[in-house]
């Protein structure tokens, strides 16, 4: 599991435009990098609209929101379009970006073991370091939680 004051690990996805995206490109900003683990899905949509309804806050704040997801380019632009989501939406179709930063994780699934994204967050400083590294959070409420710690 990542901490504070760990370097960020740099990744290279496909955005929901399906333009490449690398993390160390944002160097010098800070980024709120949110884990979701299905586009559409009740928790998810509940978590990213409140990021969204939220955004404005976290410009003003010099954040940049970033969710990702398993879901691929079609799957996300649909997902931030339906719900007018202002911010990028990155994919993670292997989840190589859920397993570096540990959020990939067991779970039951009607019964069956499977492995899947455990709802997290992290903050990178412009250093490209964790400030802030929360795992298991829940959908509701999360973006206030966390606009207020910023």
């Amino acid at each position: 599991m990542l901490k504070p004051g760990d370097p960020a690990p740099d990744i290279q996805v496909k955005t929901d435009s399906g333009a490449d995206f690398r993390l160390s490109d944002m160097k010098g900003k800070r980024l709120v990098l949110y884990f979701y683990p299905k586009a559409n899905t009740p928790g998810c949509t509940t978590e990213s609209c409140e990021f969204r309804d939220l955004s404005r806050e976290f410009d003003r704040k010099g954040a940049v929101i970033l969710g990702i997801s398993p879901d691929s380019p079609k799957a996300q632009t649909g997902f931030k379009a339906k719900h007018q989501l202002p911010f990028t939406l990155l994919c993670d179709e292997d989840k190589s970006v859920a397993e570096a930063y540990g959020v990939l994780k067991e779970k039951n699934m009607y019964g069956r073991k499977v492995m899947g994204i455990q709802r997290s967050t992290f903050v990178i400083g412009p250093d490209g370091r964790i400030e802030q590294a929360l795992y298991g959070v829940k959908s509701a409420g999360h973006a206030a939680e966390l606009s207020a710690r910023l």
